[in-house]
């Protein structure tokens, strides 16, 4: 389960989160690639946009799903945090 004290900076600040579990699978890029992002250099992925509408909301479920080392999180926040 992702840890949000645990989380990459470069994370857009709200509802969804990557943590430092991340092992760059590319797998949450491939569900929903307008809301991650990869970064390359370090190999891990990162929130690039919160999900605006119910269509946006779900390529981030499955995205969270889909990770494999569970690294993607939901802390069901949606207010703005101090993680850009």
């Amino acid at each position: 389960m992702a840890d949000k004290t645990n989380k990459f900076e470069e994370n857009i600040a709200g509802k969804y989160y990557v943590d430092k579990e991340c092992i760059a699978c590319d797998a949450c890029v491939m569900a929903a690639p307008d809301h991650f992002g990869m970064d390359e250099d370090d190999g891990h992925a990162f929130v690039t946009k919160q999900p605006q509408n119910d269509e946006e909301h779900e390529a981030c479920v499955e995205a969270l799903e889909s990770c494999p080392v569970e690294a993607i999180g939901d802390d069901g926040d949606t207010e703005t945090e101090n993680s850009n």
